[in-house]
């Protein structure tokens, strides 16, 4: 193992606490009464097409909002453990990476840079190049039980 495997590692793991406390913060009522209007407030000042790209997922969510923030929280969990641990990273990745390009085009409305004085273009988009570095980085090679069953489960891993 060289530096370079041992610093994404780090990173990963870092990462991995940061979505963990973030999917911890939604475990209260008032995110999950509140879904929808985190979402309907992607929509505010944008142009008509971002609002119609936003309020196509307020209404798709709007059939069962409890439902999709259970999705949302045990997703972000989820992504949280296979970075932590290190474990089926790369789908933790992936997932990250789907995760926060789905928040970065609804709940931030694309970052909003589109009104006059914006400087904002959200912090959703800095996740998804983060996740994709530590895909670059092949942050899964120390500190992860992917290491580990890499050599036990080849079959599973060979693309990896």
């Amino acid at each position: 193992m060289d530096v370079e495997d041992k610093s994404f590692a780090i990173l990963r793991i870092l990462a991995g606490i940061v979505w963990l406390i973030d999917a911890a913060s939604k475990l209260s009522p008032a995110f999950f009464n509140n879904f929808t209007s985190y979402l309907t407030r992607g929509a505010v000042g944008q142009p008509a097409l971002v609002q119609a790209w936003v309020d196509l997922w307020v209404r798709s969510v709007g059939v069962n909002p409890h439902f999709f923030a259970v999705i949302v929280v045990v997703s972000e969990m989820a992504i949280a453990i296979g970075l932590i641990f290190g474990f089926l990273t790369n789908i933790a990745l992936i997932g990250g990476i789907a995760m926060t390009l789905v928040i970065w085009s609804t709940a931030q409305g694309f970052g909003g840079p589109y009104a006059a004085g914006s400087t904002e273009i959200g912090s959703a988009v800095v996740y998804a190049i983060t996740f994709v570095a530590l895909w670059i980085g092949k942050s899964w090679r120390s500190y992860s039980i992917d290491s580990v069953l890499k050599n036990k489960l080849p079959a599973l891993y060979r693309h990896w």
